[in-house]
């Protein structure tokens, strides 16, 4: 959903309108807070649903531990997707890498300290994703807020309140063809659990598909910048 809101701040920072990427992310951070808050119940009944849909019940009560901590992962996505969008419709690129590698190490130390040292399990390593997204967003928020982006965040304002309506539609459309694209991983998982041995083909097909993520990660890192650039030559040939 934060992509609609992604090419909003780019087209208005192309065009040389500074006051509106400040508001947009407002609009990114409300939009994207209320729809985490709807998807909760999904994550808090993640297995009892699993197992309504005929999945392994040992695969669904685990599945279920790890739904509960992506109710506190989601509410983080939504601030830092919100926040890396408005940063890299400005360039600021150093800035996200800064944040990316920093979060990175914090997830390996706190994977080994929770998981490996105090042998938490699952628990361990789930708290460590939570905490390693807590940095970038702790990070990002001081860096926007505290006059690393002087010209287009002008503090909070009422006019992120004003034509939320358009902005709604727009992330709403852009969130339906992301999931669409990626609905059928969810499919291939279901698929998996309701085979015969299911733990081991969920291994393998996690294995597969996480690499498949990997070459897609680097793909979209392409494809955004291409879409960045035409924004910012769109934008100056409009404009000039």
């Amino acid at each position: 959903m934060v992509n609609g809101v992604g090419t909003l701040c780019g087209q208005a920072f192309g065009a040389k309108q500074y006051h509106k990427p400040g508001v947009y992310l407002q609009q990114s951070c409300i939009i994207l807070l209320v729809a985490s808050a709807l998807l909760t119940p999904m994550f808090i009944f993640a297995a009892r649903i699993l197992k309504t849909l005929g999945q392994d019940h040992g695969i669904a009560d685990v599945a279920g531990d790890f739904a509960l901590w992506f109710v506190a992962v989601s509410f983080l996505y939504a601030v830092l997707y919100s926040c890396n969008s408005f940063l890299q419709s400005q360039s600021k690129n150093f800035v996200l890498s800064f944040f990316a590698v920093l979060s990175l190490l914090a997830h390996i130390f706190f994977s080994w300290l929770l998981s490996v040292k105090f042998g938490f399990g699952v628990t361990g390593v789930m708290a460590s994703t939570a905490l390693s997204y807590v940095i970038p967003n702790a990070g990002q928020i001081m860096y926007i807020t505290g006059g690393g982006c002087r010209e287009t965040w002008k503090g909070f304002t009422a006019l992120a309140s004003k034509d939320l309506g358009r902005t709604i539609k727009l992330s709403v459309s852009s969130g339906v063809m992301i999931c669409l694209e990626f609905c059928y991983n969810t499919v291939l998982i279901l698929l998996a659990g309701n085979m015969g041995n299911a733990e081991v083909t969920i291994d393998a097909l996690s294995i597969c598909l996480n690499i498949s993520g990997w070459a897609l990660t680097i793909a979209f890192g392409v494809t955004n910048i291409d879409i960045q650039f035409k924004h910012f030559v769109t934008c100056i040939d409009r404009y000039t």
